[in-house]
């Protein structure tokens, strides 16, 4: 549904989370860049979207990357709030969630939008991808407010 955009992005990965594991751990984004990330449930062999997230603000023409806590994208990912799940990181939020939903595994991907060979502003990107996902359902992913 959305390789036509995220295709470009080379600076790219993903890792597996389950509600006993740490997500810090687990957590293989970059701590020093920005991008676009997508939350999946995986059930038997699917995937079904949950979140579509970014890190990264650009403000006064600049790029600034996040140098609190781990950085980056992967501080964002694991002690970031998540709007949804009230004011406590992602590493509580994400297991405290999942075992009310009976989710067993999510999986994240992600996308490094602002580097030196790319300059998109990641919450642009995540506009775009919002925007595609609702075209197509009429309503925002389930982790969204």
């Amino acid at each position: 549904m959305f390789d036509n955009i995220l295709a470009r992005y080379n600076n790219k990965g993903s890792f597996t989370f389950s509600p006993n594991e740490i997500l810090e751990s687990k957590c293989n984004a970059p701590t020093n860049q920005n991008g676009v990330y997508l939350i999946y449930q995986v059930e038997d062999d699917n995937e079904i979207l949950l979140y579509i997230g970014s890190s990264g603000q650009f403000r006064n023409g600049v790029m600034s990357v996040r140098k609190s806590g781990l950085g980056g994208m992967k501080d964002r990912l694991v002690n970031g709030h998540h709007p949804k799940f009230g004011k406590i990181g992602r590493k509580k939020a994400f297991p405290n969630q999942m075992n009310k939903q009976n989710i067993d595994k999510i999986k994240i991907y992600w996308w490094v939008t602002w580097d030196n060979n790319q300059k998109d502003i990641p919450t642009k990107v995540e506009g775009q991808l919002k925007q595609i996902y609702e075209d197509k359902y009429l309503k925002s992913p389930p982790w969204h407010r």
